[in-house]
């Protein structure tokens, strides 16, 4: 485990002088574009605490937006990585190639869903491992439609923007966008205009229906969608809603991709977040969490499909660095040996026991969900209307931000608080964060 103390420590203003100092180099030196949830300048970070340069201790309810879900200095993923280092940083897979990357196809190979032959294509990033994934699916069927969802998010490179369902602050001012690229209904239990019951079987049907009739199912090269829907707001898609879209695919030959790099290694209380209705995709992307920090990603598949880009015609300089696909085999080491599955059930336990008392207190809260270490509530001004509240999402950030609790907000509508602790955290600073956020609500 981590050197650093697992305890909350708030010394000065959050962010302090030191920080506010570093914050005003930032501004002269780095792009606007690229925006802070909390700008404190971390130092040190380990188990559920990020250390900053003033000396406060923050309690971590981010992860990293789901990356260091082993903790952000685990010990596995250091001791691999400073060993790769020393060996060497760098040769190109594609030129001469190393035992690393085949070691991280063999492990995504046995811990994905299905006992079908897998292989697997190491990236950069999530956006790069969904827009490899489209090349892929597009060169097996020799088809060019895409079919996303609404509430989707799947990266910021352009075709990925396509893919995504949410302007601002994604895509608003960087069109054109990538063509064919159809977005149909998700099952949104909660906001499902015929109730939470109905939005299965009802959100399904509609989505066949569209892709039938204005797509043409023969024309369609994949379905992507998350299992649990990150930046969309933590949505679960409605029981049955993923088997239906799942049969629709194979019924017409169309390669279903679950993106599964927010939702993937252990965040969910499984593996991947697609085992909970026993969906075996055809691919599967993952980043994020996937190799502790480290920057990886993957499309792992069945060997048919994976097989069905020419030589050369996948890759990139950095995909599968070696450092980064030691750091990948330590997070994975770790969360076996520490059990994260059972460890993200426990968490979530906990912590939807202690919200869903909360929103039997404050009427702000409209819905609580989500799975594992991966639990959301949703704000609305009015529980009848449900009409969404992203002023009081914004505020309850900023009121537990300065009490050294960093949290994240999401949802379409900007109305959704998010929790993602590490996977590591202990049980004291877990309970210390959820009384930090219920007197946040408290002082509202």
């Amino acid at each position: 485990m981590t050197a650093l103390p697992q305890e909350r420590r708030v010394l000065t203003a959050i962010p302090g002088p030191k920080s506010q100092e570093l914050q005003a180099r930032r501004s002269a030196a780095v792009a606007q574009g690229v925006g802070s949830t909390l700008p404190v300048f971390v130092t040190r970070a380990g188990g559920g605490i990020i250390e900053d340069v003033d000396g406060n201790r923050i309690i971590d309810f981010a992860s990293g937006i789901a990356v260091t879900s082993v903790g952000a200095s685990a010990e596995a993923v250091v001791r691999r990585a400073s060993a790769q280092l020393a060996d060497f940083t760098h040769t190109c897979f594609m030129v001469t190639p190393y035992e690393g990357y085949v070691a991280v196809a063999e492990a995504l190979a046995e811990l994905t869903p299905g006992d079908h032959a897998k292989k697997s294509a190491l990236f950069n990033s999530g956006a790069e491992a969904v827009e490899n994934a489209v090349k892929i699916a597009r060169a097996h069927t020799k088809r060019q439609a895409v079919v996303v969802f609404d509430h989707g998010y799947h990266g910021r490179t352009n075709l990925t923007m396509a893919l995504t369902s949410k302007n601002m602050p994604y895509k608003q001012g960087f069109g054109p966008f990538a063509p064919e690229v159809y977005r149909v209904p998700v099952a949104y239990g909660y906001r499902w205009p015929t109730g939470a019951e109905n939005a299965g079987r009802e959100a399904a049907a509609q989505a066949v229906d569209q892709i039938t009739k204005q797509v043409g199912a023969g024309n369609v090269a994949a379905i992507i969608i998350e299992p649990v829907l990150g930046e969309g707001g933590f949505i679960e898609p409605a029981k049955g809603f993923l088997p239906a879209i799942v049969e629709f695919a194979r019924e017409n030959g169309i390669v279903f991709v679950a993106d599964e790099i927010q939702s993937g290694f252990c965040r969910t209380g499984q593996w991947f977040a697609c085992e909970d209705e026993g969906i075996v995709p055809d691919l599967i992307t993952t980043a994020k969490g996937i190799a502790g920090g480290l920057p990886l990603a993957a499309v792992t598949g069945r060997a048919e499909i994976m097989d069905a880009a020419h030589s050369g015609g996948l890759g990139g300089t950095y995909g599968g660095n070696p450092v980064a696909c030691a750091g990948a085999l330590g997070a994975i080491e770790t969360m076996r040996e520490l059990d994260l599955n059972a460890r993200a059930k426990e968490i979530e336990a906990v912590m939807k026991a202690r919200l869903t008392a909360m929103a039997e207190k404050f009427d702000l809260i409209g819905d609580v969900r989500g799975r594992g270490a991966m639990i959301a509530i949703e704000l609305v001004k009015d529980r009848a209307t449900k009409e969404p509240h992203p002023g009081a999402a914004a505020a309850l950030a900023k009121a537990c931000h300065a009490e050294g609790l960093l949290v994240l907000t999401c949802g379409t509508y900007g109305n959704v608080l998010r929790f993602l602790p590490p996977l590591v955290i202990g049980e004291a600073l877990l309970s210390e964060g959820l009384d930090i956020i219920e007197e946040a609500f408290g002082r509202l």
